[in-house]
């Protein structure tokens, strides 16, 4: 397996890039934790890069980009008839990594049925396809989970077991985001500069935009901004005029550089109500390049109702959105299952009236993500 490749300036990644060396010579289970776009899947890959199952598979598997019945077979496999469209036997990904490492991305989205299945693998090595009867293999596998999610405050919530935490985060390494290491801007700035073979230089005032703006989207964002300039700058030297304009121009900002890192939904709300941010214009690109996951679109829709009293409609103000735009939103926020419920929000106001404004799973009749996946899954097996 090619290594993976590290730039870093900051005392902070030295730090870390030493400590996952060090759970690299270790067989234990690790847990990685930041923020969307920090890395956690390059320092999974160093970590098996450099660990005695070197020369084994290294195999990822996204727990956020499954339903639960496609994940548990991608997990296990599953046998011929077990489920329409199961033509043949299928080996899972914990078979296909035997005697090397799974990453599991994202950990923290599985549903509580799986990770009472994970759990029991953890205890017993032991896999069990769907629709089989008993298990069919022991293997050998070094799991490395990570998630952006806080694991602690979702087993508070009920929402992720504890016994399943602790299996996890044997060791435990936090890559912090972009914001706070800053020395890495300008490391990585030239990084992938040299990648893509273009001899650019920037103003004394752009490097300091960049130096200084919060990267929400952390290392993904700031390797977008780059290939965005090497393709779209005219000339050599780039200024801030040249710069997104989500950067120079202050309603673009979603934050201020600040020492105590803020939440992203926290940022998010703030760019869009306090400094007349557009959802559609800011937040809506940085959904679909993947810079911000479900849970903070979630989180940033139920600030926004906490503020209006449970009323989907008053959104569209809070939010710089046209009152036009009110079926797009609820149709955006279904497809994706970002939707909230508004009961909690509007616990003064009578049934009838907390009833007259459906959530949004329901006011749309669309096939969700995880249907289309199923269908499309179904096809190809």
């Amino acid at each position: 397996m090619e290594q993976p490749t590290f730039v870093i300036a900051s005392a902070a990644m030295t730090e870390l890039l030493a400590m996952a060396a060090r759970a690299a010579k270790s067989p234990a289970k690790v847990l990685i934790t930041g923020e969307s776009g920090v890395g956690k899947d390059v320092v999974a890959r160093y970590v098996h890069s450099h660990s005695s199952r070197r020369l084994a598979p290294f195999v990822a598997v996204n727990c956020a980009g499954l339903t639960e019945t496609l994940l548990e077979s991608e997990l296990f496999g599953h046998v011929k008839g077990s489920f329409t469209g199961a033509y043949r036997d299928k080996r899972g990904k914990l078979q296909l990594a035997h005697r090397g490492t799974l990453f599991l991305d994202e950990v923290g989205e599985m549903s509580l049925r799986m990770q009472a299945l994970l759990l029991r693998f953890l205890e017993n090595g032991e896999v069990q396809a769907v629709g089989a009867d008993h298990a069919q293999a022991r293997v050998d596998v070094r799991v490395v989970a990570a998630t952006n999610r806080n694991l602690d405050e979702l087993v508070a919530a009920g929402q992720f077991r504890e016994d399943l935490m602790y299996r996890l985060r044997v060791i435990h390494l936090h890559v912090p985001p972009l914001r706070a290491r800053a020395e890495d801007v300008q490391a990585l700035l030239r990084h992938f500069l040299a990648v893509s073979d273009r001899d650019l230089s920037f103003t004394d005032e752009a490097l300091r935009v960049l130096v200084n703006h919060p990267w929400p989207g952390n290392v993904r964002e700031l390797r977008n901004v780059v290939e965005q300039l090497v393709w779209l700058s005219a000339g050599g030297v780039v200024g801030v005029e040249h710069l997104p304009v989500s950067m120079r121009s202050a309603p673009g900002r979603l934050a201020q550089k600040t020492d105590r890192p803020s939440r992203v939904a926290d940022q998010l709300y703030d760019a869009l109500v306090k400094q007349g941010a557009s959802f559609w214009e800011h937040v809506y690109p940085m959904f679909l390049a993947r810079d911000i996951t479900r849970h903070d679109l979630r989180e940033l829709v139920r600030r926004g109702l906490r503020e209006s009293e449970g009323r989907y409609k008053s959104l569209l103000t809070l939010f710089g959105m046209s009152s036009r735009d009110y079926r797009r939103f609820m149709n955006f926020l279904a497809a994706h299952g970002c939707g909230v419920g508004v009961r909690e929000f509007r616990g003064g106001l009578p049934t009838a009236a907390v009833e007259s404004e459906p959530p949004p799973a329901q006011s749309v009749a669309m096939d969700s993500p995880a249907e289309i996946a199923a269908r499309s899954y179904s096809r190809v097996q």
